[in-house]
């Protein structure tokens, strides 16, 4: 699944075609993604001027001139293709197609249909259902080790599992969870308690450092993750322990070896040796 640093690439991409623009047209394909189009989703859009394009966690948010907002969430395989004039013949998989009166070309694309669009407002966007309970932003000024040590104060489970309940932090996943914690040098399996001070500081500068870094390089692409502009994602050729386990610790005073193992149902990757 996309997480922060792809759902930011994407927006940005977004946001460079549409921003200023006014929808034209919506065409659903399909009557549902993972759940079902309301009723009046594409007339909401239609006519309407794109005023801001941003990220909230995974989702994108679109928010229109008349305070409507679409919410987007890319699920397992969704993408957004942009091209310039009308496509002249559409993948069994562009579910919904934008376009816009500057003539551009929005396709929605989503294989597997784990992803989902609806409608709010500005008003109600912060007490939405799928926005409420989120956690603050990772690169967002409040987000400091205080913050992090506070919400996972009296917490019994390992930090690599706090680090994926959103509503600990924002946006950050599993690949973006390994590989933080091994920079911190701090075990996927402490308990998240534990981690105070020091270690909480370390923790956020390096969470902080892999998501920009990451987002820099566009995303990682491990199986269906493309920028809006079809180009892949580089960020995993400089994955320092997600998914190399058997390799030596890249660490650069450790002997040790990066291990896998697994962690709620989730691959966890990292070096039992200098992560502690």
């Amino acid at each position: 699944m996309p997480e922060l640093p792809e759902v930011e690439t994407v927006c940005r991409g977004l946001e460079q075609a549409l921003l200023g623009d006014t929808f034209s047209k919506i065409t659903l394909r399909r009557a549902n993604l993972r759940f079902p189009f309301e009723e009046g989703f594409a007339e909401a859009l239609t006519a309407k001027k794109i005023t801001r394009l941003h990220r909230r966690a995974k989702y994108i948010l679109m928010t229109l001139e008349d305070g409507t907002v679409m919410i987007g969430h890319l699920g397992m395989s969704g993408s957004f293709r942009i091209t310039q004039g009308p496509v002249a013949e559409f993948d069994k998989h562009d579910h919904v197609i934008f376009e816009t009166k500057k003539g551009v070309t929005v396709r929605y694309n989503d294989p597997r249909r784990f992803g989902f669009m609806m409608l709010t407002s500005t008003e109600a966007i912060e007490t939405h259902p799928q926005l409420i309970h989120i956690g603050p932003e990772p690169l967002g000024n409040t987000f400091n080790g205080p913050e992090l040590a506070a919400r996972l104060k009296n917490r019994q489970a390992p930090i690599k599992a706090a680090l994926l309940d959103q509503k600990t932090v924002a946006g950050v996943g599993n690949i973006y969870a390994c590989e933080a914690l091994f920079r911190a040098h701090i075990s996927p399996t402490r308990k998240s308690s534990t981690i105070t001070g020091k270690r909480a500081d370390a923790l956020v500068a390096a969470i902080r450092s892999v998501l920009e870094e990451a987002i820099a390089s566009g995303g990682s692409t491990l199986r269906n993750y493309s920028q809006t502009s079809g180009e892949l994602g580089y960020f995993q050729h400089r994955f320092l322990v997600y998914d190399k386990a058997g390799n030596d610790c890249p660490g650069s005073k450790c002997s040790g070896t990066v291990t896998r193992l697994v962690q709620s149902g989730r691959s966890t990757f990292y070096c039992p040796k200098c992560q502690r």
